[in-house]
C-alpha cells in the first residue's frame, strides 16, 4: 500500500483533504494531511515571520517524525511552491511528486512570481488594507461566500458551509518566500500534474504547468473535469487519478475521469 502526505494551500488545513483522505484510507493506503503553521487549527500560531521555509519545515519534520519513505507528496495550488521545497529538503524520503492543479516554482521564484501581475496587485492591496501588512484575508475583494459559490463553483451548500467556518488568513510569506531548488537533488523523484479543467474562470498558472509537464520527459499530465478546489468538490476523481499516478499511471481509470 502506498503512503500518501497531502499538503493542504492558503487559506485552508488539513482538514480539507478530508474526503480524499477517507476514501484513500478506505483502500488500506496511509494518509497524512498537516496542517501547515498559522492556519486551520494552528491559526492561533500566526504571525509575521511564518513564510514558505516554516511550512516546509512542516512537512518534512512530519515525514522525518513519523519515519515516513517512499511517499507520494501531493500539492494542490499554492502547495505547489511547499512541495517543491519539501523535495529538495528530503529527497530521498519521496517517490513522486503530484503537483493538483498547483504551481510549479522554479528555483528563486515565489508564488507571487507566477501569479498575473494584476492577481498580485490585488492581493497585495488586500494584505495592506485588510492583513495588517503580514495576513492575507482572502483571495480576492468578494467576500469567502461568493468567491466559494461564484468563483469557485460551489453548488453544495453544506460544502460551503463547512469551508466558511474553517477558512484562515495566511500569512503572506507564504506567497513571497522564494523556494530553493538544487540542481539534481531531486532527478530521481517521478513528478505528475493534475489539472483541473472544470473552471470558469482562466488560470494562466496552472495552464502553464499543465503545459509544461506535458512536454517534459520524465513528467505525467492528466486533466479532470473538476474544479480548482476537486478535494472538496470532487473527491471520487481526485481519489482515482491519485491512485492512478501511483500505480505508474495515467492508465485508462486515469482518463476516464475527466469524462
Amino acid at each position: 500500500m502506498a503512503t500518501f502526505v497531502l499538503v493542504h494551500p492558503a487559506w485552508l488545513g488539513g482538514w480539507c483533504w478530508s474526503k480524499v483522505a477517507s476514501r484513500l484510507r478506505e483502500l488500506r493506503h496511509a494518509v497524512y494531511a498537516p496542517t501547515l503553521t498559522g492556519l486551520g487549527e494552528r491559526a492561533h500560531l500566526a504571525n509575521p515571520d511564518v513564510g514558505l521555509s516554516t511550512h516546509v519545515e512542516d512537512v518534512a519534520s512530519l515525514v522525518q517524525f513519523e519515519d515516513l519513505r517512499d511517499i507520494i507528496l501531493v500539492g494542490t495550488s499554492s502547495a505547489g511552491t511547499a512541495i517543491t521545497g519539501v523535495a529538495d529538503v528530503i529527497p530521498d524520503r519521496i517517490s513522486s511528486l503530484i503537483y493538483l492543479d498547483a504551481f510549479l516554482p522554479s528555483d528563486g521564484q515565489c508564488t507571487f512570481d507566477l501569479m498575473p501581475t494584476e492577481r498580485r496587485a490585488t492581493l497585495e492591496a488586500l494584505v495592506e488594507t485588510e492583513g495588517d501588512g503580514w495576513l492575507l484575508p482572502r483571495f480576492a475583494p468578494p467576500p469567502w461566500p461568493i468567491i466559494l459559490r461564484d468563483l469557485w463553483q460551489f453548488t453544495d451548500e453544506s460544502d460551503v458551509a463547512w469551508m466558511l467556518t474553517r477558512l484562515r488568513p495566511t500569512p503572506v510569506r507564504h506567497f513571497t518566500q522564494p523556494v530553493r531548488v538544487t540542481p539534481g537533488r531531486t532527478d530521481a523523484i517521478r513528478r505528475a500534474y493534475i489539472r483541473c479543467t472544470g473552471m470558469r474562470m482562466p488560470a494562466p498558472p496552472f495552464d502553464r504547468a499543465a503545459a509544461f509537464a506535458r512536454s517534459t520527459p520524465g513528467w505525467q499530465c492528466v486533466e479532470i473535469d473538476a474544479t480548482h478546489l476537486s478535494y472538496v468538490t470532487h473527491p471520487d476523481k481526485v481519489t482515482a487519478a491519485l491512485l492512478d499516478l501511483a500505480n505508474g499511471g495515467p492508465s485508462e481509470t486515469a482518463r476516464q475521469v475527466s469524462t
